[in-house]
């Protein structure tokens, strides 16, 4: 292989021919020449001075066309101008690119460092929610590090996912959203943020992707609950009226705000005696002795710090964590609070802000339910001692409700009294007004009815007379009056109404009827006409019921509605001894929030009278005795199945009584004594001779006592010598079911 030739011979030979022959061909190999001096990295100087070393040898030899040379110098310099120029152009775009790039570099440096210098969170999601980028202050928002990247959908800081995801598929549809909610910090705590999310589409692909921000609005929802649980707060224990009130009331405030399960209070008495628990919430305990020792001695150890201010608790089983908060709520460290926290966890600042707020408010408002309690205690006990305070007449229910809200004592009243043989005078009344100049009203015209009804007169006279007492009494007027005369034997009720609430008589025939007749003005009213007077003859087993309007009146409603409610209830429990009928009534018209006005009723059931059969002990007598049972069971309303069962019953015993009393001695006398009592029927059957037992069954005999104690619900033998008695007890079916119910039977 032969060397390759020397460039600059090659274009020495190549310019003396072009000189000689001035050619384009010859002249093209310059161009060559140049192409190769690229190739082979030949300088433009080096090309430069071998030329002119040749034309300067050329001169001497011969005259030499310097232009033609010129001609072929440039043709051979062409491609390395050519490259020159490119490389010069390269040179200075990779200058442009490498100057941008640096550009570039710097600019995404700044962008990363604006961004997480932002004190809102910046995140980057991609199509699926997978959050594949984020900013300082994101991480330290949610507790999630960079590091963890990608946190893939449903992130693991989500609260509540379902709202989340109905929030992506907005963005979805509608290319952004902004919303609040709560999110779940890494170490545990609630928070709540504004999330701000925006749809853009990727870089290289036709799926959108997520940009959003979070911004922390925990403290600015911390500050606006804790002003409006301060709020409500101050105005629901404002009202309050009790201590439970009160704890109530803290508990629906701390449940939200604070996630409170329960609030208990303790308050100590004066010296050494056992502290007072009060609460509210779940788990319940019910004395002092029976609480939680840790807890006791927290309430113990409390009593050592300043008042109002709540200090938080951990307990062994949650270490680092607060179980609860407690504060003293007075100067003299007799009252403790505990807001026990539904799981232990960090408590905020802000939680201990809110908790100190709502502390100074149930300080005042404890220590004012303390006094009201203790004054309504006084209050309502010479209310009652003001009432009757002896046992009213057999068939009598009478009962006093205080109204809920209100400290004052009312002027509401009753009044029972016996007057003669058989005849009892009722009496209920309200005074205008409330507190203790009602009080002082009420007892004065109490006194004046009591004696008035002493004197024997009738209704209507009697409140004519009450009326002269009333116009003597300051501030007694418009003070409404029911008063009744009652003959318990005969059943006839007479009455007269001073403006006062209608009686109700319930009859299980006829149903629940108002006693409207014989209205007139309230006591000490301007009137021209007497008062006027009405009678009413009481059914056997009907319900008579006096009441005042407390039990009836409610605010936007009419009064008639009330008196409905009363009809309905009586039609009810009209079967029901009469004291469980009160007690229906008290417990089925009160409202959800308790009575706002005092209530005084009498309650009277009148039973139907008793019969009382004697006769020769002999078999024709058996007929008749079984015809006047079966009368006078109709007539005490008795169904027809069981008057049947019990005239057999009474039948049989006195078949006894012939059979075996008289045996041999002639013809004696036998007593039947029946009577109904709230629902019961007791039956009696005496006879004066000896029984004999006979000394064999004849006929299928025998069997009397065996049926009487099959069908009766409890018998009893008074077996003398002087004669044998013989008591039966029949519970009717309504009775039975009602102390059924009453036990809690099913």
């Amino acid at each position: 292989m032969t060397p390759p030739h020397d460039f600059h011979d090659d274009y020495a030979a190549a310019l003396v021919a072009y000189l000689e022959t001035r050619d384009e061909e010859s002249l093209a190999v310059g161009h060559e020449l140049g192409r190769r001096a690229l190739q082979e990295q030949i300088s433009m100087l080096d090309i430069l001075e071998n030329h002119f070393g040749l034309l300067d040898e050329l001169a001497r030899r011969s005259d030499g066309d310097r232009p033609d040379a010129l001609q072929f110098l440039l043709q051979t310099l062409a491609p390395l101008d050519v490259a020159t120029r490119g490389f010069l152009d390269r040179t200075r775009l990779y200058a442009q690119q490498r100057a941008r790039a640096e550009d570039l570099e710097h600019r995404d440096k700044f962008r990363t460092a604006l961004v997480n210098s932002l004190q809102e969170g910046f995140f980057v999601a991609d199509h699926d929610g997978a959050v594949i980028d984020m900013n300082n202050a994101f991480a330290e928002i949610l507790g999630y590090p960079p590091e963890g990247l990608p946190y893939r959908w449903p992130h693991p800081w989500l609260v509540d996912r379902n709202a989340a995801a109905q929030q992506q598929e907005r963005v979805r549809s509608e290319g952004c959203a902004e919303y609040e909610t709560p999110i779940r910090h890494q170490d545990g705590h609630l928070a709540w943020v504004t999330v701000s999310i925006n749809a853009v589409l990727g870089s290289g692909t036709d799926r959108d992707v997520y940009v959003g921000t979070v911004r922390d609005i925990t403290a600015e929802r911390a500050f606006a609950a804790r002003e409006s649980a301060v709020l409500r707060l101050a105005t629901s224990v404002g009202v309050a009226k009790s201590l439970d009130d009160v704890l109530s009331f803290t508990l629906d405030e701390c449940r939200t705000a604070v996630d409170v399960q329960r609030v208990v209070a303790v308050m100590w008495p004066p010296g050494d005696g056992e502290p007072t628990v009060r609460m509210a919430g779940e788990p319940s305990e019910l004395s002092w002795r029976a609480m939680d020792p840790m807890l006791r001695q927290t309430f113990q150890d409390a009593r050592q710090q300043l008042p109002l201010t709540a200090r938080t608790i951990e307990w062994p089983d949650s270490p680092g964590k607060a179980r609860g908060l407690v504060a003293v709520l007075s100067g003299a460290a007799d009252v403790a609070l505990w807001l026990e926290l539904a799981a232990p966890r960090w408590v905020t600042a802000e939680d201990r802000l809110l908790v100190t707020v709502l502390v100074g408010h149930l300080s005042l408002a404890i220590q004012h339910v303390r006094q009201f309690e203790t004054a309504r205690d006084t209050s309502l006990t010479l209310q009652r001692a003001m009432l009757p305070s002896v046992e009213p007449p057999p068939g009598f229910a009478v009962r006093y409700e205080p109204a809920v809200p209100p400290l004052e004592i009312g002027g509401d009243w009753y009044d029972v009294l016996p007057i003669g043989e058989h005849r009892i005078g009722i009496v209920v009344g309200d005074c205008v007004g409330r507190g203790l100049p009602a009080a002082a009203i009420m007892g004065q015209l109490r006194s004046s009815a009591r004696a008035l009804l002493l004197t024997g007169a009738q209704p209507a006279l009697l409140l004519e007379q009450l009326d002269a007492a009333a116009a003597l009494i300051p501030d007694a007027y418009c003070t409404t009056v029911f008063l009744a005369i009652l003959d318990t034997e005969s059943g006839i009720l007479d009455y007269s109404n001073a403006g006062h609430m209608p009686a109700a008589l319930a009859d299980p025939k006829s149903g629940t009827t108002m006693l409207t007749d014989a209205r007139s003005v309230p006591l000490a009213v301007r009137r021209v006409e007497p008062r006027p007077e009405a009678s009413q003859i009481l059914p056997p087993g009907s319900t008579l019921m006096l009441f005042t309007d407390g039990l009836v009146e409610r605010k936007h409603e009419s009064i008639d509605d009330g008196l409905g409610r009363v009809a309905d209830v009586l039609a009810d429990s009209m079967m029901l001894p009469v004291d469980a009928v009160a007690d229906a009534v008290l417990r089925q018209l009160a409202p959800e929030t308790g009575y706002d006005d005092d209530v005084a009723m009498v309650m009277y059931r009148h039973q139907h009278g008793p019969l009382r059969i004697e006769t020769r002990a002999t078999p024709d007598q058996l007929a008749g005795i079984r015809r006047q049972l079966a009368s006078w069971l109709r007539a005490a309303n008795v169904e027809d199945d069981e008057a049947g069962d019990i005239v057999l019953v009474i039948s049989e015993a006195c078949t006894n009584c012939i059979e075996h009393a008289y045996r041999g001695n002639g013809v004696g006398t036998m007593l039947v004594d029946i009577e109904a009592v709230d629902g019961t029927i007791h039956a009696r059957v005496v006879d004066s001779g000896s029984w004999k037992e006979p000394t064999t069954a004849v006929g299928g005999g025998g069997r009397g006592l065996l049926l009487i104690r099959a069908i009766c619900d409890s018998v009893e033998i008074d077996n003398t010598p002087g004669g044998t008695a013989l008591d039966m007890t029949f519970r009717l079916p309504s009775a039975a079911d009602s102390d059924e119910q009453s036990s809690g039977a099913v």
